[in-house]
């Protein structure tokens, strides 16, 4: 008696689990499609990474009530029946595998769509700053065509040497410089590379005051940039879609199984009167 009082208690606990997960995933799914946008490629995208990383949800929601039903099927009671919703359960779960092998193809053209998107705005907003970059230096160096831009170039490169010159020259400070914890290593290499060297900081004042060199570097880290984010948004792109995509044929594979198999069986129980379950 408290064998099949505890089995009953168990097969009870299992049906409910199983719903409860069964409608949380349903009511989920009535949440995220919400703003309905089925043309938009990026709903499209969050729709079906939503439903993959649930996914596992209803499955073991499945599984909990068929067990829960298998417990009942060795422990009889004289009491009511209990509502079989077995052949609903296995007719969603042949919906959600049909649903969930869709989604392979569809995501990963819409990921490619998305990628190759993200990668034209990526060199659009590369090629605006190089075209802007560009105008300024063309602008700057119309400036500087002139007596009065020279003068104040010259006088520019005067204030930087001075600067630089009383730093070396002052022993304490420059220690003092190269012991501050705030001051860049790379700053603190070139005050180095100066002491030992004087030539070089009229090289360097060369270069930083040289609109084409200036240009040439920001240059060189605008495409660098880009090549970084094309590199990530590449990355990003393979990995959703690899993900995504597998775990949807996972997914499709398994409610796929238990539906076609369980209404077969199903089918079976129809015709001759024999419960498997």
């Amino acid at each position: 008696m408290n064998n099949r009082l505890a089995a009953g208690n168990a097969a009870l606990t299992l049906k409910v689990v199983g719903i409860i997960l069964l409608l949380s995933f349903l009511l989920e799914f009535l949440i995220v499609i919400l703003p309905f946008q089925p043309t938009d490629p990026g709903w499209q995208i969050n729709l079906a990474t939503s439903l993959v990383d649930r996914g596992i949800v209803p499955l073991v929601g499945i599984g909990m009530l068929f067990i829960g039903y298998w417990i009942d099927s060795f422990h009889h009671s004289d009491g009511p029946k209990p509502i079989d919703i077995r052949l609903p359960i296995l007719i969603l779960s042949s919906i959600l595998g049909l649903i969930f092998l869709l989604i392979f193809p569809l995501h990963l053209n819409n990921v490619r769509q998305a990628s190759a998107n993200n990668l034209g705005q990526i060199r659009q907003e590369a090629q605006q700053a190089e075209n802007q970059l560009q105008s300024q230096l063309s602008q700057f160096q119309a400036q500087i065509n002139n007596e009065q831009g020279k003068a104040q170039l010259e006088q520019l490169r005067n204030q930087v040497r001075s600067q630089f010159t009383e730093l070396l020259k002052n022993e304490e400070t420059y220690q003092q410089a190269l012991n501050n914890p705030q001051l860049p290593a790379e700053q603190k290499e070139l005050l180095k590379k100066f002491k030992a060297n004087p030539s070089e900081l009229e090289t360097f004042i060369a270069q930083q005051t040289d609109p084409q060199a200036q240009a040439n570097q920001r240059l060189t880290e605008i495409r660098q940039r880009r090549e970084e984010a094309e590199k990530q948004a590449r990355g990003n792109a393979w990995k959703s879609g690899l993900r995504i995509g597998v775990s949807s044929l996972l997914l499709s594979l398994g409610y796929i199984i238990i539906g076609w198999t369980g209404l077969r069986r199903m089918k079976h129980i129809s015709v001759t009167g024999e419960d498997k379950y």
